[in-house]
């Protein structure tokens, strides 16, 4: 629930950035009935900027993977500013699109960064779904990791 997911986020010592506004025509999240979707959010830090650059070339994989944790804290904070955390029963899907260079290969080990932030709040019953990890060849404003979800809510 909400104090339980707040008391994981202090207890892993993580502080939640300020929740993104749109920069284009979308919404940030989207409830149908009982399923919260989050368009793709990208890695914001305490002082609203981007973590920026390709992973492969200015960054390693080490600094890809604690993007992607950003980007879920990130996720985390637009859930709690227009929702609540205590309305999430679980993760269904994540996809996490990784700014890479041609030759790297191990998108899926980037986007453990979000998965395992979601794992550590809800649980790995509820904290772990389904799961799509892809390289591109660009994304927005060069930002090394995009993740877009879809959550059950209770």
């Amino acid at each position: 629930m909400e104090n339980k997911a707040a008391e994981k986020l202090k207890a892993l010592g993580l502080e939640l950035p300020p929740a993104p506004t749109p920069l284009g025509v979308y919404k940030p999240f989207l409830i149908d009935g009982k399923y919260l979707y989050l368009s793709g959010h990208g890695p914001v830090q305490q002082d609203k900027s981007l973590i920026i650059g390709r992973i492969g070339s200015e960054l390693d994989m080490e600094q890809g993977k604690l993007a992607a944790r950003q980007v879920g804290l990130t996720m985390l904070s637009t859930i709690r500013t227009h929702v609540g955390l205590d309305k999430v029963k679980r993760v269904i899907k994540v996809l996490g699109m990784v700014n890479c260079t041609p030759e790297f290969e191990r998108h899926p080990y980037i986007i453990n960064g979000c998965s395992e932030l979601f794992a550590a709040i809800w649980g790995e019953e509820n904290g772990i779904g389904v799961r799509s990890a892809v390289g591109f060849g660009s994304l927005p404003d060069n930002i090394p990791v995009e993740i877009e979800a879809l959550f059950e809510l209770y």
